[in-house]
């Protein structure tokens, strides 16, 4: 039969019981797209490789379908034939070719082909009704529990929302959704998934906060990550504008996982708060106080049904060690990053708060931090777009900030000030690169700068790092450069930067 030969009008159907009830509100269904592939499948075997990852289980209407299909299935495993010829011969083993029609009945589907790829958007069709018709029986057994004599709704609640999250993870694991829910062409990654959104906490020269990537802000109990935490949602809400003097963007409404002694976050936040906040923090503030129903490990989906019940773009968790049974075990890192992950696919933007190993927290004040002194398995950070490692000694008001992992260029380190009346943090202006250009008279090498901000002998890493710092106050206008000179019997001259007459002006 060439291919696009059309439906026959009426194709007997199955003799007996090949019909399923059809009582339930209309159940959708398709039978000639059920059909239309089966035809298919019994001209050519590898139209089975195709519409099996779309079908899944359990997709056809017809109980008889349903059994040739999986007839079909058995003798692709074993590299078989499926015309309908070898069919009637298996079916009849198995006593089911009555049931199913008979070998008239397989010959006329044999006679109904479109070919392979008309297949694979049939077979959408039928998984398209058949989780229809499996929503439709969910529905319609909330309806009955509902009408049970003594109902509990919290009980039928749970029970529908486990319901739908194993109806998602059915519909994740099998065919388009599994394929072909989170690819798209290469266009539309780079320029229409946000790469150039603006930072959410940051420029775009330095962002802190990339959108669609988690911000985790880490160190030991008492440095102040909570009161720069704290700010960042302020700031976010509306209540200021920048942070470190840093802009952050606002948002719609946060959802704050007060996990980690909650009582102790409200004296925090009480700082930053006065009467005629009221509105906003009702309005844009969601605290949730103690444990969450599960960790977020064994729910990978919780994170985000969170943010959805309480109808928030923003999560802040408090912290982490409080969101996953352990820290220290990759594979509950991966399941937790899992969670993250499902939440910024979802659109929610996350912030973390963590600690550093406790062997670490007695570390010589400046000394540079690193990734793997952030508590836990490697694939915490591993997930994270960017990393605040806060060091300092608790209590102590003045504290530096290093940014380990960063989504653009680095900030700092910042040597910053907490003023703990006011839950307020600012910069300390004699490490800041502009201010230290400014007040050089003769300029200032990279050698030189690095030298100021590290508070010693730098390395070839601290001496890059501040000529990048140098090149952007170049590019903005605020500093001039002198190029060096190479070595020769006089010695060379580095490249020096001196602070622009407009920079000058602009301070004077």
């Amino acid at each position: 039969m060439p291919q696009g030969t059309p439906l026959t009008p009426q194709p007997p159907s199955p003799s007996t019981d090949a019909e399923p009830p059809t009582d339930i509100l209309h159940a959708p269904f398709n039978i000639d797209a059920e059909r239309a592939v089966l035809g298919a499948c019994m001209h050519s075997a590898d139209v089975i490789d195709a519409v099996r990852p779309i079908l899944g289980e359990d997709a056809f209407y017809r109980p008889a379908h349903e059994t040739i299909w999986r007839a079909l299935l058995a003798q692709r495993r074993e590299d078989k034939p499926t015309d309908p010829i070898v069919l009637t011969e298996l079916l009849q083993q198995q006593g089911d070719l009555q049931r199913v029609g008979g070998a008239v009945y397989l010959h006329q589907l044999a006679d109904v082909h479109y070919g392979s790829g008309s297949a694979e958007h049939h077979a959408e069709i039928i998984r398209e009704k058949a989780n229809l018709r499996r929503l439709l029986a969910s529905a319609v057994r909330t309806v009955q529990r509902a009408q049970e004599p003594g109902a509990d709704p919290e009980a039928i609640r749970s029970e529908v929302e486990a319901e739908m999250r194993a109806e998602r993870e059915r519909a994740l694991a099998s065919g388009q959704g599994r394929l072909n829910r989170f690819a798209t062409d290469g266009w539309s990654f780079v320029k229409e998934t946000g790469a150039d959104a603006e930072p959410l906490w940051g420029t775009r020269e330095k962002t802190v906060w990339a959108p669609g990537e988690s911000l985790m802000i880490v160190g030991a109990p008492g440095v102040g990550k909570t009161t720069l935490a704290h700010q960042v949602v302020f700031a976010r809400l509306g209540l200021q504008e920048t942070v470190l003097e840093m802009p952050v963007a606002p948002s719609r409404r946060i959802l704050y996982l007060a996990m980690d002694r909650p009582r102790q976050i409200a004296r925090a936040m009480d700082r930053r708060v006065f009467p005629s906040d009221e509105k906003i923090l009702r309005e844009g503030l969601v605290v949730w106080e103690g444990p969450l129903p599960a960790t977020l490990d064994k729910e990978p989906d919780l994170l985000a049904d969170l943010a959805a019940a309480h109808r928030a773009d923003t999560i802040v968790i408090d912290s982490l060690k409080d969101a996953v049974s352990t820290m220290v075990d990759d594979s509950l890192a991966v399941a937790f990053h899992n969670a993250r992950m499902r939440a910024l696919r979802g659109g929610v933007e996350i912030l973390e708060l963590h600690h550093q190993r406790k062997a670490t927290a007695d570390a010589p004040r400046g000394q540079r931090p690193s990734l793997d002194q952030v508590y836990g398995s490697t694939w915490i950070t591993a997930g994270a777009g960017s990393v605040l490692f806060v060091t300092g000694r608790a209590g102590d008001p003045a504290v530096t900030l290093h940014h380990l992992k960063t989504p653009t260029g680095e900030i700092g380190p910042l040597d910053v000030t907490h003023d703990h009346v006011r839950g307020t943090t600012t910069v300390d202006p004699s490490k800041d690169p502009a201010v230290l250009l400014r007040n050089a008279p003769g300029g200032l090498t990279a050698r030189d700068l690095a030298a100021i901000l590290i508070g010693g002998d730098p390395e070839r890493a601290d001496v890059e790092k501040a000529r990048r710092h140098l090149a952007r106050l170049v590019d903005s206008g605020l500093a001039t450069k002198a190029d060096g000179v190479a070595g020769g019997a006089g010695g060379g001259q580095q490249t020096r930067y001196y602070a622009s007459a407009r920079h000058l002006t602009a301070v004077g």
